[in-house]
């Protein structure tokens, strides 16, 4: 997580909410201070200061944009923001006027353009957080937004078919627990689910035709099942999974409907695969190829433009992404234009195949799209999003290093785990720079070298260094070392960050004595994790919607995730598991956390519940140890809301000076 740049708060509208109710603490650990504002309850935060608040400003108007589609007119569909959330724009031509569509006080999501003769774009949006999305139809004609969905039940992954009649998503209307995929006629706007079968479960793509649907379900990030729905039948048929389990994804028909594509890491000739490889079979021959063998990398997205001309994949290498594109059917790679080094989101084709739009994220920039024009191989700009005023050219670009952790590979080498290191430009001389250490979400997440409010403000405002690592368990680096955390093996990520704090030691400009820690969801397990084994060695930690006890994790998440975060962490129904759970739980050890700590919630979120946050407060509390807490009661995993994405930087930044900085 990072200071979003999505989001606004003015800084004397904080400041004076900042005063509204108490005083400061000089927080002992019993000690609360309680206050209540708006929308948000905090705990022993203080006001923060109108100088922060200042030097904060800017970069928290910092601002990106993501991909949506493409209009039958020319125009991306993009989600932005100009006031408190991202909702839908619409622009139509480089570096053009963005002209907003929709204006909710809930972010906009699953943003899908219906193909011709249709003429508008489904939306997904929830309430507070609380990821019970309800599909929309926003109609360009007649600007009039209808829904699609039953109001109650959470429904995601949108797809039409090619020629815009049907239309597919996943849901949980049936029973709340299972997620199915639903058909509709969109015109008559009548659905009936299709699969049924229990589980997790998404639309892929329709067949030219319209007649048939592939589907996968998803156990865990190494483990899903591709199958195939007959519509008319109802019949669903299961493809054979070489080695019986594999991480499968982006399943699309061949635009004469004869092959599909797909990315896999199963295996090839017999010999197992390290990494997902785009692939083609033909069911009636038997014909299969590998079309990415030679890039010993993921793949992490695939599009098909819909005159059959060409294919797109990309590449995700060492977290930077590469585009590549094939002419069909020769897939034979055609030159692109040099694109800015960065992280690409969504990519894809024009309605006519001729030219491809992506989102393209780097470190010194936010999200913006960029055209390709195919014939010509030239790249234009289409949005230059905000960067608050700032001068771009200061913001930090991190290194990638590799650090020696505390097991071998084959060989007996040890193993090197990855991060990215944004290091101050300056460093004063005779001085070491305090260091936060940033462990991104998921598990099985991966941090990748993109803008970063976060990192920008601490290097260039408060000269502190930040580590951001892909510790064992990370995607992108291979089948192998996705599995190295799971289950049982769960510290042994932790263990990377002992391995992290040991690195940081040994370096001549960074200060050992003054390392701090922050993550969400994961990673805020991973932070409270980290305090009870190294708090000796961590002067603070900043836990965001993180998980503290995985019993107690697992008995309240919502259900329709339950049995997927049981295939990742293990099942806590199982003795041998629970055991495991109680020796290695934050909540279980508490009285080991010995620094200073930051717990920040939301009261909607599904997946971590707000009690996983509150339990591990006053556990920590009762060691005597200073807690600050802050809950939003309209947010859920994670903040949205420019506001409370605001109040929230502030107060980690305050947080940091005092406790990491030597400055309380």
């Amino acid at each position: 997580m990072s200071l979003r740049h999505v989001l606004t708060f003015t800084a004397l509208a904080l400041a004076c909410a900042g005063t509204a109710h108490a005083r400061d603490a000089a927080q002992t650990g019993s000690e609360v201070v309680r206050q209540e504002q708006g929308n948000r309850v905090s705990e022993n935060v203080p006001t923060i200061p109108a100088e922060l608040l200042e030097r904060l400003n800017r970069y928290q108007n910092t601002r990106g944009a993501s991909f949506g589609g493409w209009t039958h007119d020319g125009c991306l569909l993009i989600a932005t923001r100009f006031a408190e959330t991202a909702q839908a724009h619409r622009v139509c031509q480089p570096l053009g006027m963005r002209e907003q569509l929709t204006f909710y006080p809930e972010p906009v999501n699953n943003l899908t353009v219906a193909p011709a003769p249709a003429n508008g774009f489904v939306f997904g949006k929830d309430v507070g957080g609380n990821e019970f999305w309800q599909l929309h139809y926003f109609d360009l004609a007649t600007r009039q937004v209808s829904l699609l969905t039953d109001g109650k039940a959470r429904n995601q992954n949108p797809l039409f078919s090619h020629d815009g009649k049907q239309f597919a998503y996943s849901s949980t209307a049936r029973n709340g627990r299972d997620i199915d995929v639903w058909v509709m006629d969109f015109a008559t706007r009548k659905a009936r689910a299709v699969v049924t079968d229990g589980g997790t479960w998404s639309a892929q793509d329709f067949s030219p035709d319209g007649k048939q649907l592939l589907v996968i379900k998803f156990v865990s990030a190494g483990e899903s099942y591709p199958g195939l729905v007959d519509l008319d039948s109802g019949k669903l048929s299961m493809f054979p999974v070489d080695g019986g389990k594999a991480s499968i994804s982006d399943f699309r028909f061949s635009r004469d409907g004869r092959a599909v594509y797909f990315v896999s890491d199963e295996p090839v000739d017999g010999k197992p695969q390290e990494f997902r490889t785009l692939r083609r079979h033909e069911p009636s021959t038997g014909k299969f190829e590998v079309l990415s063998a030679n890039i010993p990398w993921d793949v992490d997205q695939l599009a098909l433009a819909e005159d059959g001309k060409h294919l797109l994949f990309v590449s995700n290498e060492d977290g930077v992404g590469k585009l590549h594109v094939l002419s069909l059917p020769q897939h034979k790679e055609i030159k692109l234009p040099a694109l800015p080094v960065g992280v690409i989101g969504r990519a894809d084709f024009s309605p006519d195949g001729k030219r491809i739009a992506l989102a393209i994220n780097t470190a010194t920039s936010p999200s913006d799209l960029y055209v390709i024009d195919l014939a010509s191989a030239k790249l234009a700009r289409w949005t230059r999003s905000e960067v608050g005023g700032l001068d771009s050219t200061r913001f930090v670009t991190p290194s990638l290093i590799r650090y020696p952790t505390f097991d071998t590979v084959d060989g007996g080498a040890r193993r090197t785990i990855p991060a990215f290191y944004y290091k101050p430009a300056q460093v004063p001389a005779g001085k070491k720079l305090p260091v936060v250490i940033n462990i991104h979400g998921g598990p099985e997440g991966q941090s990748q070298p993109s803008f970063n409010a976060t990192a920008q403000f601490l290097a260039n405002e408060l000269g502190v260094a930040m580590l951001v690592p892909n510790v064992r368990g990370s995607s992108g680096y291979g089948r192998t070392y996705l599995s190295l955390d799971n289950a049982e093996k769960r510290e042994d990520s932790v263990k990377d960050i002992g391995a992290l704090l040991d690195w940081v030691g040994q370096q001549p400009e960074l200060d050992g004595q003054r390392v701090g820690v922050y993550g969400g969801s994961y990673g805020g397990y991973m932070v409270l994790a980290s305090l009870t084994h190294y708090s000796d060695r961590i002067r603070a930690g900043v836990d965001v919607v993180g998980i503290s006890d995985f019993t107690t994790f697992l008995n309240n998440t919502e259900s329709y995730r339950r049995d997927l975060r049981r295939a990742e962490y293990g099942d806590e129904r199982v003795p041998e598991m629970k055991a495991v759970f109680d020796r290695i739980s934050p909540l279980k050890n508490a009285g080991k956390i010995a620094s200073p700590l930051f717990v920040a919630q939301g009261k909607n979120d599904p997946r971590v519940p707000y009690t996983e946050a509150e339990q591990i407060v006053k556990a920590v509390r009762a060691n005597g140890q200073p807690v600050w807490f802050l809950m939003f009661n309209d947010e859920g995993h994670g903040f949205q809301k420019k506001a409370n994405t605001d109040y929230f930087g502030a107060a980690m930044m305050e947080f940091w000076q005092r406790h990491l900085m030597g400055g309380e």
